[in-house]
C-alpha cells in the first residue's frame, strides 16, 4: 500500500507539474512587477490598519486565519519531512516555490474576488470553481465541478484535516496515556464550535489563538538558532550545495538526489504559500474597493 501511495505521489509531483507550478509563478511575478517584494511595505501597513471598507473580516483576522493552517504542522512537520526525504537542498527549492508562489496566490485571490457572487441571503461565495465557470465560460463547467469535488476531498481526507489531527493525536499519545480517539473527539467538538459559527466565528477564534501560537513558534525557532548560531554558515552552505548535487545517506538523512530535493522542496513550498501574508493582505484591499 505504501509503495502504491509513493508511486502516486511521484507521478503527481513529477516534472510536468513542478515546471508548471514554478513556471507559472515566475511568469506572474514578472507580469505583476515583483509585487511580493515591492509591495512589502504596504503589507506591513495593512496588518494593523483600521479597516474602513465593507469586507466580512479585517485584514488582521484574515491573516490569522491563513496562519492557522500553516504555523505548526506545515512549518515544522512539512519542512522536517522535506529535509528527511529530499535532503537539506529541499529547503532551497522550498524557498523558490514559496517566493514565486506568492504571485500565483495573489492572482488566485484576485480572481476569486473579481468573480465572487452573493446568494439570496447575502452570503458571499467564491473560489477557483467560480472563476473557472464565470471567467472561462459555461463550457468549462465540468472542470469547475471537478475542482470543487477535488477540493472537498482534499479538505476532508487530506491536508485539510488528517495531517493536523494526526500530528496532534500522535504527539499527545507519545507524551501521555490519552487515547487518540479521545483526543480526536475533543478536537472535533472545538472545531465544530468554531466552524458552525461561519467565517466571522473562525476568524474570531484565529485572532485569539494564532498570535500566541505564532509567538511561541517564533520564540522556539529563535532559541534553537541562538544555541546553534555557530552552525548557521555551514548549514546555509549545505542547503545551496545539496540543492544542485546529490547527497549521500548520512546520519538522519536518506540518500537524496537533486530530483528528490526539487520534488519535496517545491511540494512543501507550494503548501506553505498560504503563510505568505503579504499577498493575502494586499488582496484584502480589493473586496473593500469593489464593494464601494
Amino acid at each position: 500500500m505504501l509503495e502504491l501511495l509513493k508511486s502516486i505521489d511521484d507521478f503527481a509531483w513529477g516534472p510536468p507539474l513542478l515546471i508548471l507550478l514554478v513556471g507559472t509563478g515566475i511568469y506572474l511575478t514578472m507580469r505583476l512587477g515583483l509585487l511580493q517584494v515591492l509591495r512589502l511595505p504596504k503589507a506591513f501597513q495593512l496588518i494593523f490598519i483600521q479597516d474602513k471598507g465593507h469586507g466580512d473580516v479585517s485584514s488582521f483576522a484574515a491573516l490569522c486565519t491563513a496562519l492557522a493552517s500553516t504555523v505548526g504542522t506545515g512549518n515544522i512537520i512539512g519542512v522536517a519531512t522535506a529535509i528527511k526525504v529530499g535532503g537539506p537542498g529541499a529547503l532551497f527549492w522550498m524557498w523558490m516555490a514559496a517566493f514565486f508562489g506568492m504571485a500565483t496566490k495573489y492572482a488566485e485571490g484576485l480572481l476569486a474576488i473579481k468573480y465572487r457572487t452573493k446568494d439570496d441571503h447575502g452570503a458571499v461565495a467564491g473560489g477557483p470553481m467560480h472563476y473557472i465557470l464565470l471567467g472561462m465560460g459555461e463550457k468549462w463547467r465540468p472542470l469547475a465541478v471537478l475542482f470543487a469535488v477535488a477540493g472537498v476531498l482534499v479538505a476532508l481526507l487530506g491536508i485539510g484535516t488528517f495531517t493536523q489531527v494526526n500530528s496532534i493525536t500522535e504527539s499527545i499519545q507519545n507524551t501521555t496515556t490519552i487515547s487518540p480517539v479521545i483526543t480526536a473527539l475533543v478536537l472535533s467538538v472545538f472545531v465544530a464550535i468554531a466552524v458552525f459559527g461561519g467565517l466571522k466565528s473562525i476568524s474570531k477564534v484565529s485572532t485569539t489563538v494564532v498570535p500566541f501560537m505564532t509567538i511561541i513558534y517564533i520564540l522556539g525557532t529563535l532559541i534553537v538558532i541562538f544555541f546553534n548560531i555557530g552552525k548557521i554558515p555551514g548549514t546555509i552552505a549545505l542547503v545551496f550545495t545539496s540543492a544542485f548535487s546529490p547527497l549521500a545517506a548520512v546520519g538522519g538523512f536518506a540518500g537524496a538526489s537533486v530530483r528528490m530535493a526539487i520534488q519535496n522542496g517545491v511540494a512543501r513550498g507550494v503548501s506553505q504559500t498560504n503563510l505568505v501574508w503579504v499577498l493575502l493582505l494586499l488582496q484584502l484591499q480589493l473586496p473593500r474597493q469593489m464593494n464601494q
